[in-house]
């Protein structure tokens, strides 16, 4: 901000940076807002990168941070003069109202009245160090409260994330969703479909990789917006609601790694946030014979290309989020040096700790998960003789958690 001071515009700290810090929360990351135009802003800072079409920006790096430097835009739905008949429009949107395009410069308080929420247009100065507030931003951060900037209808419309945001950040602060915010929430949750997919795994991964994650989901289920995101999984947990026992413990779990400060995987997330999809799937196809591992196969890649239309799943996560499914069957098999070619696994750990939210759901027996705790815990010699002693491993058809019924002659 001095920097760009120094070269003759205006600087300003903006959005959540802002926002994080007068509620008292560490930001992960900064906004600059200026009247320099991208490109003025790359003359000024040797290490910048301009980034974007649908919202023109620059990353400026300082020492290993990135800070992103936003030039002002202009109030919604106001156009410049030459922006009419050409073929590449600054502003841009749909049939519907969502944006585009938004590179239509204006001034600071055009700017502030074109962001989302009022918290999130708090500008803070550093020439005098004061706080910027034309849309009272102030007042709402008092008050506790997330409110939309004009009217709701039109700002979901232009962007529909602005309704995942707004959980989260109310969440995040420990505020309430302000009622004109709310009230829409349901009944436009199926805009979410016209958002890019790859664009919604990454609020996914803000949502639920959070130390909020359990109210995140608990508020999107709420509102609707789960089912828009995750409808297969939503008619699943109708069929099926014990299923949700493993979302709730996989979003637990995962709140409590990051509160801890450790690491925690979209893999994970994503097997737990699927599972009672594959759960509903199998059942029909083990009844009529086949085993756990015949249906999972047969079933697992259909389900991720299905979710994948509506939110992205990269490959890198994907991948593993099968296997921890595919290795459920095979904690069924104790005996011999199955369990410890098991344990040598590189996705042993996640799809142990998976069938622990299995064992709370009532998929999987405690005797099970007590096992294989012992198991790991156990010296070499130990195992061995675990395995030794183990069951044979064969399941009842017909009991939750898929195994097969052997019938027997009283």
């Amino acid at each position: 901000m001095y920097e760009l001071g120094r070269a003759g515009f205006q600087g300003y700290l903006v959005g959540g940076g802002v926002r994080d810090l007068l509620a008292g929360v560490q930001p992960k990351d900064f906004d600059v807002a200026t009247d320099a135009e991208p490109e003025q802003v790359a003359e000024v800072f040797r290490r910048c990168r301009l980034i974007g079409r649908r919202f023109r920006l620059a990353h400026v790096r300082m020492g290993p941070e990135i800070i992103e430097v936003a030039t002002f835009r202009a109030k919604p739905g106001e156009l410049g003069d030459d922006d009419a008949g050409d073929d590449d429009p600054l502003h841009l949107t749909d049939d519907g109202g969502r944006i585009l395009r938004d590179n239509v410069y204006g001034s600071l308080e055009d700017d502030a009245f074109r962001r989302d929420f009022t918290i999130n247009a708090l500008y803070y100065r550093v020439t005098d160090f004061s706080v910027v507030d034309y849309v009272g931003g102030m007042d709402d951060m008092h008050a506790k409260r997330v409110r939309l900037i004009g009217d709701p209808v039109t700002r979901y419309r232009e962007d529909p994330v602005r309704m995942l945001r707004a959980v989260r950040i109310a969440n995040k602060l420990g505020f309430s969703i302000d009622e004109t915010a709310a009230a829409p929430l349901a009944d436009m949750a199926d805009l979410l479909a016209d958002v890019p997919a790859a664009r919604l795994f990454d609020e996914v991964l803000k949502l639920f990789l959070s130390a909020q994650a359990e109210q995140n989901y608990a508020d999107l289920s709420a509102h609707g917006l789960f089912a828009a995101m995750f409808p297969m999984t939503a008619d699943a947990l109708a069929a099926h609601p014990e299923t949700e026992t493993v979302i709730h413990g996989a979003l637990a779990g995962t709140a409590l790694r990051v509160r801890e400060d450790r690491p925690v995987t979209p893999a994970f997330l994503y097997a737990a946030l699927l599972w009672p999809v594959v759960y509903q799937t199998i059942t029909p196809r083990l009844a009529d014979g086949e085993s756990v591992a015949q249906a999972l196969a047969a079933t697992g890649g259909d389900i991720v290309s299905d979710q994948v239309e509506l939110v992205a799943i990269p490959r890198r996560f994907s991948t593993p989020m099968r296997e921890i499914w595919q290795l459920q069957p095979r904690f069924e098999r104790r005996r011999g040096k199955r369990p410890l070619r098991l344990l040598e696994h590189p996705r042993f750990r996640a799809a142990y700790d998976f069938l622990l939210l299995r064992v709370a759901a009532g998929e999987a027996e405690q005797e099970l998960a007590d096992w294989w705790t012992e198991f790991q815990e156990a010296n070499p010699v130990e195992r061995k003789a675990t395995a030794d002693s183990a069951p044979s491993g064969r399941r009842r058809r017909g009991r939750r958690g898929g195994g097969r019924r052997n019938k027997r002659s009283d």
